[in-house]
């Protein structure tokens, strides 16, 4: 199972646990998306092993730990409209080079609904085109590979 699916199947088995995730990925969005789901902690793989042992350690004492490159990528976005779950789907299908009649048949939803899904992703991105904006989907970390 992934990472994502271990945090939920853990806290819906033991609410009090202490979750700390460890990646390479920087981006906010996957940022917000464990912290939202009850991470305690978000830390990087390259980060100095005295500080992974830091946040460990604040951690298990029952505190919350960001480290600074972490919460500057949150800040940067902060107050940002937040894509949903359908734009991030639509996004991730654009970005492998999808036409939108082909997302529109693997989501099950008409074409139209797809372009103005488009529409309100480059709008929240602050993107021009849909290159741009599947862009700064990898940049921030919604769509991964």
């Amino acid at each position: 199972m992934s990472g994502i699916d271990a945090r939920s199947t853990i806290l819906k088995m033991s609410p009090d646990a202490r979750i700390i995730t460890i990646t390479t990925f920087e981006g906010d969005g996957p940022v917000r998306q464990a912290l939202q789901a009850g991470c305690k902690s978000y830390i990087l793989k390259n980060m100095p092993p005295k500080d992974i042992l830091r946040t460990i350690r604040k951690v298990h004492s029952g505190g919350k730990d960001v480290p600074q490159s972490v919460a500057t990528k949150i800040a940067e976005h902060f107050g940002d409209e937040q894509l949903t779950h359908r734009e991030l789907d639509v996004l991730q299908h654009t970005a492998g080079g999808n036409r939108n009649r082909d997302i529109a048949s693997k989501l099950f939803i008409a074409e139209e609904t797809v372009k103005a899904h488009m529409k309100q992703i480059m709008s929240k991105l602050g993107a021009s085109d849909r290159t741009q904006a599947v862009t700064i989907g990898l940049r921030r970390g919604f769509i991964q590979f």
